[in-house]
């Protein structure tokens, strides 16, 4: 074997050893209960609205999955979501730090019992669903994604689906939009006025989402 072939396969060892490592890293939801600071001033009240780049309601957090929460807050480090404030908090960070806010907010509150699937419907807002693929990456209830990286959508603030749903179509913005190649081939599919419906429909869905409010900085 020679050296520039050993060199490669050593590399690529690594490469692997590290991404098991991130994957296998665990959070402590009791250590995240002390790190949220930086996130019951917009997450732990009740209505509360961001201006960037427009007004909308901030996103439900409590009950999320802990592995969504990660790769948005990852996403936000690297730059791939590009949110001036979000990003920065994020890159505050370590990873330690972000598995376990994002174990905190994955127990936090109570969640409702929800239907195992999307009520059957018809209209616009169920066409442009089935017309999307939702169920199919973020499950038959809009609840339980096919894969935990995704999130739980059900219930979610209609407002901020629909400034989300955008942002995967904003391009060549320096502080607004998100990378996602799966997300940016959907989100391109439909005009803005059919992707506010889209998000009005997903919103009145039974979902497992809540603000669970929070005054006391900790």
């Amino acid at each position: 074997m020679n050296a520039k072939l050993s060199f490669v396969l050593a590399f690529a060892a690594a490469c692997v050893t590290t991404a098991t490592v991130a994957q296998e890293l665990k959070g402590d939801a009791q250590a995240g209960s002390k790190k949220i600071a930086m996130c019951i001033g917009c997450h732990g009240i009740k209505g509360y609205q961001a201006s960037f780049p427009e007004v909308y309601k901030v996103p439900m957090i409590s009950g999320q999955g802990a592995k969504y929460i990660s790769s948005a807050l990852n996403a936000y480090k690297a730059g791939d979501r590009k949110h001036p404030t979000m990003r920065g908090i994020a890159q505050s960070l370590t990873d330690q730090d972000i598995a376990d806010i994002s174990a905190y907010y994955e127990q936090h509150g109570t969640a409702a019992a929800v239907p195992e699937k999307v009520a059957d419907a018809t209209g616009k807002g169920a066409e442009l669903l089935a017309k999307g693929a939702c169920v199919s990456c973020h499950g038959p209830n809009l609840n339980k994604p096919i894969d935990p990286s995704y999130p739980k959508i059900a219930g979610q603030h209609k407002d901020y689906l629909f400034v989300a749903l955008k942002s995967y179509k904003t391009e060549g913005q320096a502080t607004w939009g998100r990378s996602n190649g799966v997300m940016g081939g959907i989100a391109k599919q439909f005009t803005n006025a059919e992707l506010k419906e889209l998000a009005q429909y997903v919103s009145t869905q039974p979902g497992e989402l809540r603000v669970v409010p929070q005054s006391k900085f900790r």
